[in-house]
């Protein structure tokens, strides 16, 4: 009999994938299945000798089959066959059946006396199974008694069986600034539901993920749509075409996850935050003290449900339909209770979570276990296992965390099944003191509920930064640390204190340590409020040296929150970003009244506007882009529009004629050589022979540096302009080889790493006489580090608007001198960690 091997990123996955083919097959009967699976029982990873082991180990001569989950398990199986006997390496088939369907069917298959051709066979239909389902638009719950679909209705949902013939389609394009995640795609699936009669499916064209079932929340979702990318929907049935117009609109509007930068005045602007709170997108130190010390305490994790006892099918279905309903009931005064408490737009992430509750990639599933006599609370778990990995397999960092919102339904499902209510209101998730709470992830709903009073701060074990429950917690004022393993086994009522800005955890601190805290929090609170106070004013180093610290913008909001913050400028602005909800290019007219509009609310203070920069992680609507197998080394930036510079003239045209009327400067991004520099001023001259005047006087024109053949020629490519700007983010990356949104990467990408310190400096010394040196990109906006680039040379910054009156104030408080003393000795340093603590001295 053939052996099977499942290659995991994740131990728990693997072994729930085992238990379930384990209930449809005969233990004393089916094949050996071995696991190679985490690097241990807690990390997500794979092992090629892992691997190789499990494969000796499940073969028996007849062959084994390899099954996976995603990404480098791939390349570890096929690592795998070189350490293992070449006589059994030619009898392993590695499979790109879906891990989970694919692992039922080939050992049922197996057990039923199936070779390696026909169990592998067996398993790619598990794929194909998941591709019917998820292709059409009959995502229809199922009802009442769920029973299987019929034959003919499955193959009426059949993706490639007459869709063609019948359906009508339409392309749309993705807006949203954090794509198709959870939050949008609940709208889209919510719109889909309001067409009873219309079966939808839809496609990512730039990826080639799908078609997916219109219906389904998380298969939306997981069709890794970011914004720029172009969606396929197609539409067959009474009311298809009228669907399709109710679609199209609501992916005009962003999936309503937007508010278009051309709508948006200073009125709507959003307004100073007060003092202990952080505006809502949680960017930057200003507001938040950021830190907090206090007694931990727990909430109860959802239930085990070890000493559940199980009915039959029909019983758990009864069961499964009463958490459902209770569920629901829930997350519908949850999403009540916040709109009122927090906010509209906080609130439509139970709308998110609500979806869930009906979608068949969920629900389908969970009643067909509960058919063949697996328990409701194992087949929810099951299931939710399965839909977090699709998530965690997406190569976009804040879609990747919407597999917390999942878990967070998962969690709401469990409790109800046995027979508790979720915790409901503040009361629920109030301690009886003021405390810090500590949560293994924290999801939307707790984030609501928690007392902001009582509550000092929010530690996670695990999940990122960006979580859905993460930016309601900072929403709302409160400080939160995540991914800190080291709460895992806090107990209630022991002292913890953390600062979210170094990332600092002390566990049970010693008095003198407690002081400490307490010393920071004071010095933060007075800290905040002289940086409010004098945020207006220039920086100036206790020696004279004037610095000017502009904002980087991406909407006509942003450029009012700078202003609020003091800004003396912006030293980038996003265009891209800022015309990014488009489905259609921007008219010259339109880009000359955004442009106009951000310089009303900065009157006098130069604007950097920064041309398209496409490419990589910023694909743009209105401009065909290739799919790339490396699109961060491929057509970024001024390279993209090489063939066609149509649109980046009209821009440039549009910057020409604002420049007449207010101080502006034009930045050309991923510039690399001398020809590129010389390219990008002929366009310019191009766009100003439109004018009666040419270009203005006063319009300034400069490069982006970011890559390290652009640092290393500074004097060649700048011979001919004003200024350059370093673009710290896409230098460091390009520097370290470390993808600056990988996850997995995240302690390789410090700006503060020395190699990317010392190339600053070479810019700084090496660009031509009389041009100036900016830098843009987060450095910027970490004021320990600005102060170090001051030194290194750098003569402006541009950081985020909301931490611009903390860069200013920690410029005021040392001197030049003391500035290029730190400077120094960092680029002698071994390590970022080594620079940082340089920064901390």
């Amino acid at each position: 009999m053939i052996g099977i091997v499942v290659v995991s990123h994740s131990r728990a996955l693997a072994d729930a994938a085992v238990a379930l083919a384990g209930e449809m097959t005969d233990p004393a009967n089916g094949p050996a299945i071995k696991i190679a699976a985490g690097l241990d029982a807690e990390t997500f990873g794979t092992d090629a000798a892992e691997v190789a082991e499990a494969i000796g180990a499940a073969d028996s001569g007849d062959g084994v089959l390899v099954l996976l989950d995603l990404g480098s398990a791939v390349l570890s199986a096929e690592m795998a066959l070189e350490f293992v006997d070449p006589d059994v390496a030619r009898r392993v088939r590695i499979s790109s059946a879906p891990l989970v369907e694919g692992l039922v069917g080939a050992a049922v298959a197996a057990g039923a006396g199936a070779d390696l051709e026909e169990a592998a066979a067996e398993a790619e239909q598990g794929l194909m199974a998941k591709s019917h389902h998820l292709g059409t638009g009959q995502g229809a719950v199922a009802d009442e008694t769920a029973k299987p679909r019929q034959k003919d209705e499955q193959d009426q949902r059949n993706p490639g069986k007459n869709w063609g013939e019948t359906a009508v389609t339409r392309e749309v394009s993705v807006s949203a600034p954090h794509g198709l995640h959870a939050r949008p795609a609940a709208r889209f699936v919510q719109e889909v539901a309001a067409h009873p009669g219309v079966q939808v499916r839809v496609r990512n064209l730039e990826t080639g993920r799908g078609p997916v079932d219109g219906r389904s929340l998380t298969a939306i979702a997981t069709l890794d749509a970011r914004q720029g990318h172009r969606l396929e929907i197609q539409a067959r049935g009474a009311g298809a075409e009228e669907a399709l117009d109710a679609l199209s609109d609501l992916a005009d509007s962003g999936f309503g996850d937007l508010a278009p930068a051309r709508a948006t005045t200073a009125a709507t602007a959003p307004p100073r935050t007060s003092p202990g709170t952080v505006p809502s997108s949680g960017t930057g130190p200003t507001y938040a003290l950021e830190a907090a010390i206090g007694p931990a305490y727990r909430l109860d994790p959802a239930p085990e449900l070890q000493d559940y006892t199980a009915g039959d099918p029909g019983d758990e279905t009864e069961a499964y339909d009463r958490a459902l309903a209770q569920a629901r009931r829930e997350l519908e005064q949850l999403r009540a209770d916040t709109e009122t408490r927090v906010g509209g737009a906080q609130a439509a992430v139970f709308d998110a979570h609500l979806a869930m509750l009906d979608d068949p990639a969920l629900d389908e599933q969970v009643r067909l276990a509960l058919l063949e006599g697996v328990s409701a609370p194992d087949a929810v778990r099951a299931q939710v296992s399965v839909l977090r990995a699709q998530f965690e397999g997406l190569t976009d960092v804040y879609q990747r965390e919407r597999g917390a919102d999942v878990s967070s339904v998962g969690d709401r499902l469990l409790r109800a099944l046995a027979g508790e209510a979720s915790p409901s209101s503040p009361a629920s998730v109030t301690p009886e003191r003021p405390g810090i709470l500590v949560v293994h992830e924290l999801d939307p709903a707790t984030a609501v509920q928690v007392d902001a009073v009582t509550t000092l701060g929010v530690l996670t074990v695990a999940g990122g930064a960006t979580g859905h429950g993460v930016l309601l917690a900072r929403a709302r004022g409160l400080p939160v640390l995540t991914g800190a393993r080291a709460a895992d086994t806090v107990e209630d009522g022991t002292v913890v204190a953390f600062d979210s800005r170094t990332g600092r955890l002390v566990i049970d601190p010693d008095e003198p340590t407690r002081e400490e805290f307490e010393a920071l929090l004071g010095e933060r609170a007075d800290a905040r409020r002289r940086m409010l106070e004098h945020a207006d004013e220039l920086a100036v180093t206790t020696d004279g040296h004037a610095v000017l610290v502009k904002a980087n913008l991406a909407s006509v909001a942003e450029a009012a929150l700078a202003a609020d913050s003091g800004a003396d400028g912006s030293g980038l602005i996003r265009t891209e970003a800022l015309f990014g909800d488009r489905a259609q290019a921007p008219s010259v007219a339109e880009q000359i009244a955004a442009f106009e509009q951000i310089a009303e609310l900065l009157p006098g203070r130069t604007l950097t506007i920064r041309t398209w920069d496409v490419g990589g992680d910023k694909p743009l609507p209105f401009h065909a882009h290739p799919i790339e197998a490396n699109p961060f080394l491929g057509l970024r930036g001024i390279r993209a529009f090489r063939e066609d510079p149509r649109l980046l003239v009209d821009q440039l045209e549009a910057i020409c004629r604002v420049a007449r009327e207010h101080p502006l400067r034009v930045m050309f991004p991923m510039v690399t050589t001398v020809e590129e520099v010389d390219w990008a001023l002929a366009r310019l001259d191009e766009a100003a022979g439109r004018l009666p005047d040419g270009r203005p006087d006063a319009l300034e024109v400069g490069i982006m540096i970011e890559v390290p053949a652009a640092a290393l020629r500074a004097e060649a490519l700048s011979a001919l302009l004003d200024f350059v700007s370093i673009g710290s983010n896409d230098l460091t990356q390009y520097v370290l080889a470390a993808e600056r949104g990988s996850a997995l990467l995240e302690g390789l990408t410090d700006h503060a790493d020395p190699t990317v310190l010392q190339l600053i400096r070479d810019t700084c010394t090496g660009v031509a006489e009389g041009v100036e040196v900016g830098l843009c990109g987060d450095a910027a906006s970490d004021p320990g580090l600005a102060v170090l680039l001051i030194g290194l040379g750098v003569t402006d910054l541009s950081a985020t608007a909301a931490s611009v009156p903390a860069v200013k104030d920690a410029i005021r408080t040392v001197s030049l001198v003391d500035a290029q003393d730190l400077a120094a000795r960092a680029l002698q340093a071994d390590s970022a960690a080594e620079v940082r603590e340089l920064l901390r001295r």
